[in-house]
C-alpha cells in the first residue's frame, strides 16, 4: 500500500466550511472510482491541515499523480485555491507492515 501525505495551511481569510466542501467534491470527482484508490482523510490541528490518500500500489498512485499534474481538474484547482502554496509539504510512503 502507498500513502500520499500532504501538510499545509490555508490562505488567510478563506472559509474553513467552504474548504471542507471543496475537499468533499475533490474526493468524489477525482479520487473515488480511480484505479487503486482506497481512502482519503482530511486532518486539522489549529491552523494546520493535512490530508492523506491510500493507494493499492505505487503504480496506481503514479498514474493518478501523472493525470493530476498533466491536466488538473476544476475540482483540484478549486481545492488548490484555498491553500497557502508556500506552506505545502508532500511525502509518499510505502507500507512496510500491515497490522
Amino acid at each position: 500500500m502507498v500513502v500520499y501525505f500532504n501538510t499545509y495551511k490555508l490562505r488567510k481569510g478563506v472559509s474553513v466550511p467552504d474548504f471542507k466542501e471543496a475537499v468533499k467534491l475533490l474526493i468524489e470527482k477525482d479520487f473515488v472510482g480511480r484505479k487503486g484508490f482506497i481512502s482519503f482523510k482530511l486532518l486539522a490541528e489549529n491552523d494546520s491541515f493535512a490530508d492523506y490518500s491510500e493507494w493499492e500500489t505505487m503504480e496506481d498512485y503514479n498514474a493518478f499523480l501523472e493525470a493530476a499534474q498533466s491536466s488538473p481538474s476544476e475540482t483540484a484547482l478549486a481545492f488548490y485555491a484555498f491553500l497557502n502554496m508556500n506552506s505545502c509539504k508532500s511525502r509518499v510512503y510505502t507500507t512496510l507492515i500491515d497490522m
